[in-house]
This record gives structure tokens, sequence and C-alpha cells, in this order.
């Protein structure tokens, strides 16, 4: 772990998936992530990853954002807006973000 991912703000948002198909989901995930890493202001400085129950609905993602003013940037998105809400949407609203810290982690 590089001394700057220890020092990124990290969030694991959790939720089971309840309405949709989880095709559609997946692709919208897909865009989400696109839009990021499209994005020149936030590129590099937040990191998402979702990561699923492999027995269930529930899912699991690992957001981190640089510094306040990433997250900030990234909270400012129309993207960020439609994608929240789709998942409070696809969660029937039980969505939980926790901030969490990260300890270690192999090379």
């Amino acid at each position: 772990m590089t001394n700057r991912e220890r020092h990124m703000k990290h969030f694991m948002i959790k939720y089971e998936f309840r309405n949709g198909t989880t095709e559609a989901w997946h692709q919208e995930i897909a865009r989400f992530i696109k839009a990021i890493d499209g994005d020149p202001e936030l590129k590099g400085r937040v990191g998402y990853r979702v990561l699923k129950n492999r027995d269930d609905g529930h899912y699991f993602h690992l957001a981190s954002v640089a510094d306040e003013d990433a997250q900030k940037t990234l909270q400012s998105r129309d993207f960020f807006k439609a994608y929240s809400a789709m998942t409070r949407q696809v969660s029937g609203g039980e969505v939980t973000a926790t901030p969490i810290e990260w300890i270690d982690q192999t090379g």
C-alpha cells in the first residue's frame, strides 16, 4: 500500500439487490465507473470497486477519494446523482455507507 492510498478516505456501501435485473444493474455500474475514469478532475483521485456475495444478492462497493475536494467534485456530478438514485432504487431504499479505515494490503 502506498502512503497516498493509506491517506485516502475510504467508504463501504452495502445493500441487497431487490429491484430490476442484475444484468441491467451491472451495466449501470460499468457506466458509472467509466464516467469516473473519463472525468479529468476525478481520474486517479477517486477509486471505485464493486463486489457481490456469490451466493446471494448482497453488494459491497468500496469507494476511495483522495481528499475532501475529490469527494465534493464527485458528489456534484450528474452521473453520481443518477447512480446514487439508482442504487437506492435497486436496493429498495436500504443502503448503508460506512467510512472505513484501510489498514494494509498485499503488494
